[in-house]
């Protein structure tokens, strides 16, 4: 078994696996082995010597004499005056191990022993790869289009394995071709019985424009700037809340850039999406208020989850926006169900009204 111990490191080395991690494996894979070849009945041991020699281990519990499960089980357990005869130090409670060999078993052992190790070190580098990807959710990853199937979703080489962008996750008008290189973010990752570890990628979702403007805006990446939330409706418009951890760095002009270079350079990964940034506040009056930009607003009532919002006739289409994005934009960010409610017109219109109307009576006279 000492061959085992050397075969450990190499492992290690060649799939850049921790050698304490490999060690376990292999143990798991000597005890199945163990259990193949002697039985499953008896319960097994390995241990790793400072030599570096491994060694494989029978183990059996020692109890009363007149203990029932001696009856039922004398392969888990031996009675007290049977291992004092092998012990005579022993107590009951113990455990007596017996060393055992693998060495001379033969070749139905020997390949036992190495599909049992190919099947751990996999497990162990699947594993290792869930847990890399599955810490990285959230976060932008950069492949090569593989494939397209016929449903549309794009298959993505990333690193070690093949990420899929669903269809529903890409960008309305977006087509992508094998050779393309294609960023997205990691949304969800699990693992199928069937197809192993399985990443899944995102252009849509709204971590994906948070994670754009980190990569983006040093501010945002170091910490300066907090993304308090964000909304999209993917191709189309998006709204972002921020805040600053220090009143000498401005979070809307910093993510915008100096003419807007880069705000400009996120909205171009996003074909183009409008990106509306607003400065974000604790007080809901006053967020729900900013987020309704462009449109002015009057007044903010908040009713629990509900905020009425009161503005005056022209400022409505802006409020609502083009098929309604603005206020459904607002409403996601703010995390408040909005409604409008319509204050007539305005004074200034009124009173350009009032003119104009007292300009016709001096051309025309009452009528």
């Amino acid at each position: 078994m000492e061959r085992i111990s050397d075969i450990i490191e190499s492992i290690a080395n060649e799939k850049n696996l921790d050698i304490e991690d490999v060690k376990e494996r292999v143990k798991r894979a000597l005890i199945n082995t163990a259990k193949h070849v002697y039985g499953h009945n008896y319960e097994y041991d390995v241990a790793i010597d400072t030599n570096k020699t491994i060694k494989l281990y029978q183990k059996t519990t020692i109890v009363y004499d007149d203990d029932e499960r001696l009856e039922e089980d004398n392969e888990h357990f031996i009675s007290l005056k049977e291992a004092r005869n092998i012990d005579n130090s022993v107590e009951v409670g113990d455990e007596l191990t017996y060393e055992l060999s693998l060495d001379n078993l033969g070749r139905t052992a020997a390949q036992t022993l190495h599909k049992e190790l190919e099947y751990h070190i996999q497990r162990l580098v699947e594993d290792k790869i869930f847990e890399k990807y599955n810490q990285m959710q959230g976060q932008i990853v950069f492949g090569t289009v593989v494939r397209v199937d016929e449903q549309e979703n794009t298959f993505i080489e990333i690193e070690e394995l093949r990420a899929i962008l669903p269809r529903k996750n890409r960008i309305k008008g977006e087509i992508f071709k094998v050779g393309n290189v294609v960023k997205a973010v990691i949304r969800k990752v699990f693992a199928d019985k069937n197809l192993g570890i399985k990443v899944e990628l995102s252009r849509t979702s709204p971590r994906f424009l948070d994670a754009l403007l980190k990569a983006e805006v040093p501010e945002i990446n170091d910490g300066g700037i907090i993304i308090q939330n964000s909304a999209r409706i993917p191709g189309e418009r998006a709204k972002v809340a921020l805040s600053s951890v220090s009143p000498m760095i401005d979070p809307i002009g910093a993510t915008v850039g100096t003419k807007g270079v880069r705000i400009n350079a996120v909205s171009k990964e996003l074909n183009n999406e409008n990106i509306d940034v607003v400065e974000y506040s604790s007080e809901p009056v006053i967020f729900i208020t900013r987020a309704m930009s462009p449109a002015i607003i009057n007044s903010v009532t908040i009713e629990g989850q509900k905020a009425i919002v009161s503005l005056v006739s022209e400022q409505k289409s802006k409020a609502i926006g083009k098929s309604g994005i603005n206020i459904r934009l607002a409403s996601m960010l703010t995390g408040y169900e909005i409604e409008l409610r319509d204050l007539g017109t305005s004074s200034s219109e009124s009173q350009e009204s009032n003119t104009m109307t007292k300009d016709l009576k001096a051309l025309f006279g009452d009528l």
